[in-house]
């Protein structure tokens, strides 16, 4: 495999400080964020566009409210929650964009920002694999993107979830890969 880099971008879920210590099963917070750094910075050397994804909010009025058999939260976000990771947001050559739900598609500039580019592949990556990465993963699906998904740069809230996205679903939507194998096709 090998990934041409004018059509491929990297994109990274909620790696911020909110949200990553939350999600790390099977990998460690500090794992997936080591890894997702070095996927970006190889990204950025090799001229790829990479993307950093949060989610955050102005005053909780523009986040999805719908009827759920779970209650939702409605915990207030303390200072610098839905700030992106420092070893992330220090990588220069990134574009970071926000989100107000689980997908990065819905409501958003990415598909534009990606199409104008001439991007038709995404390496995905982040947390939570079950929630964020998924949502997104289908949105791209749906918009006819091809996929990679960086097994070893996700985490979910526990091992189970994350085995399931990773052996049910991500294999029938696009490709599952580490990111040493990703590395090494840039």
């Amino acid at each position: 495999m090998k990934l041409e880099m004018e059509k491929t971008a990297l994109v990274l879920i909620d790696l911020q400080n909110g949200i990553i210590g939350h999600h790390s099963a099977p990998y460690t917070p500090e794992a997936i964020i080591k890894r997702a750094g070095e996927l970006a910075k190889a990204f950025v050397a090799k001229g790829g566009f990479v993307v950093l994804v949060r989610v955050s909010t102005l005053d909780g009025k523009d986040m999805l409210h719908p009827a759920t058999d779970q209650e939702q939260s409605a915990a207030a976000y303390p200072d610098g929650w839905d700030v992106i990771v420092p070893e992330l947001a220090t990588i220069d050559g990134t574009y970071t964009m926000t989100k107000r739900q689980w997908g990065a598609f819905h409501g958003t500039d990415l598909d534009s920002q990606l199409r104008r580019r001439g991007v038709d592949t995404i390496v995905l990556g982040g947390v939570s694999t079950g929630i964020g990465v998924d949502t997104t993963a289908r949105e791209a699906f749906q918009l006819g993107y091809n996929q990679i998904f960086v097994e070893d740069v996700m985490g979910a809230a526990n091992k189970e979830m994350h085995d399931y996205v990773c052996q049910t679903i991500f294999p029938r939507i696009g490709k599952l890969r580490s990111s040493a194998e990703v590395i090494s096709c840039l």
